[in-house]
């Protein structure tokens, strides 16, 4: 896989479309699981939000291995590293949930299927979605608070500089 487009490194840019995709997608699955309207409305939405954060994180992923072998790594990018690869089954559950949430707003539209369904089947869909929703939230959260420490945490040790202008 390249690493580079036009001289920047790739994941930089993959990474920063994962990180608005992947929290937009849990906040669309969780809105489907609990708000019916809202399940009806966006219809295909949550899942092509989860596919697309699908794809995403292994493009984050490979590009931060080939990131991290041009610049080498430390005991942050290790770390960063290692909460990236727990991110996917995350995601996976997104899409499952999300698959399962478009199944049955599909299902409950035929006429031989009453307007709500069993409530098990609703409970069942709503819990799993608090469940993969907030594990994928708190771990994309850590994902890019390692990544920044990692990158920043240089920069952060040094003194602010004193503004020339101020008097």
């Amino acid at each position: 896989m390249f690493d580079t487009i036009a001289g920047l490194p790739l994941h930089p840019l993959v990474v920063h479309a994962t990180e608005v995709t992947v929290p937009v997608t849990a906040m669309a699955v969780l809105l489907a699981a609990l708000w019916p309207a809202f399940r009806r409305w966006a219809g295909v939405l949550p899942l092509a939000l989860a596919l697309a954060s699908l794809v995403l994180v292994p493009l984050s992923t490979q590009s931060g291995e080939a990131l991290e072998h041009r610049v080498g790594g430390d005991a942050l990018i290790e770390k960063h590293s290692q909460l990236a690869d727990g991110l996917l089954p995350w995601v996976i559950a997104l899409v499952l949930v999300a698959a399962g949430l478009l199944a049955w707003t599909w299902k409950s539209r035929k006429a031989d299927v009453p307007a709500r369904g069993p409530r098990w089947v609703v409970f069942a869909l709503a819990a799993c979605a608090l469940v993969a929703t907030t594990g994928t939230t708190v771990q994309a959260v850590e994902i890019g608070h390692s990544g920044a420490t990692a990158v920043w945490h240089e920069d952060m040790k040094a003194a602010p500089k004193a503004d020339s202008d101020a008097g």
